[in-house]
């Protein structure tokens, strides 16, 4: 039997590099570190829709990448109880839900959140105003279905002042879903002088909730923190991160932290979003410093856990 010629290196060589076994500057480029970050938005399966990974596997994910702290979000069940799960199966980093005041929680329904604070584990630490089911979420998308109002003649309605009152005895984070930035900006001054500690803007820079400069630098001084999120930069309809890294730069990155809103099918998982995420705002001049606080101190502060 003949035995072939051994090929030229160069041969070998170029078809590692084809097939990614072989980097050209000969090492791979370091991954963006997620040590201590923390995801304060992250849909996962069981879910009404499709979700790209389960509740449990987003958290070992985080685990495996050093994260320090998970929040899972379901528009339309409370993921307290996911989440005292995730603690006992996981372990070893700290997993938070909430509960969305959409239709399928009876819209704004004290009783609802009194029975999310009451799960074993007491991991259920937000309270979100209506998403999908929002006033502005339906007007805005023309769907013509019925919502559940927050805010009437420029007042909260009367079944927030419970609600409101609940958070604060129970030292809840407030967030203000797909309200509009005019409706967040009347229920956060609501929620502050109904003595409400943590105050945060859902995804103030998404299609339907987006603010302008100085809607978030009011947001600010009310004493909000102002979420922005890995999916508004993806999809058909992509903000541009430069639109992103100029709101933290002329509010101040001490008033913002950052999610990934990931989860969907199609897009990456949490922890690859939030290192795109990272990636792509110290591309548009966000330093180290500010990415700091808007990925680790800031929602830590939220979530009242020691520095």
């Amino acid at each position: 039997m003949m035995m072939k010629p051994p090929q030229p290196f160069w041969i070998i060589a170029t078809s590692l590099v084809f097939f990614g076994l072989l980097s050209s500057a000969g090492a791979q480029t370091p991954a963006v570190s997620l040590e201590g970050v923390i995801d304060f938005h992250a849909h996962s399966a069981p879910d009404v829709t499709k979700r790209l990974i389960n509740g449990f596997e987003v958290v070992r994910q985080a685990k495996a990448a050093g994260m320090r702290a998970v929040v899972l979000k379901n528009h339309y069940i409370t993921t307290a109880p996911l989440a005292q799960l995730a603690m006992q199966e996981v372990g070893g980093i700290e997993v938070y839900g909430g509960i969305v005041l959409n239709r399928s929680a009876g819209g704004i329904n004290p009783e609802a959140v009194r029975r999310m604070v009451e799960v074993e584990g007491h991991r259920g630490k937000i309270v979100w105003c209506p998403t999908f089911d929002a006033e502005n979420q339906i007007r805005s998308t023309n769907s013509n279905l019925p919502f559940v109002p927050v805010v009437k003649d420029g007042k909260p309605v009367p079944a927030m002042a419970e609600i409101f009152q609940l958070v604060a005895q129970n030292n809840l984070i407030f967030a203000t879903g797909h309200s509009s930035p005019a409706e967040s900006l009347i229920l956060l001054a609501a929620a502050r002088q109904a003595g409400v500690k943590h105050l945060l803007v859902t995804h103030v820079l998404s299609e339907t909730t987006r603010a302008t400069i100085e809607q978030m630098k009011l947001m600010a001084g009310l004493g909000a923190t102002m979420e922005v999120v890995w999916l508004a930069h993806l999809g058909a309809k992509p903000l541009p991160v430069s639109v992103c890294a100029e709101a933290i730069k002329a509010v101040g990155a001490e008033h913002f932290l950052m999610s990934s809103d990931l989860g969907q099918p199609g897009n990456p998982v949490h922890t690859q979003g939030l290192r795109d995420f990272i990636t792509a705002l110290k591309a548009g001049g966000i330093t180290d410093r500010e990415i700091d606080l808007i990925t680790r101190k800031n929602p830590a502060r939220l979530l009242e856990l020691e520095p």
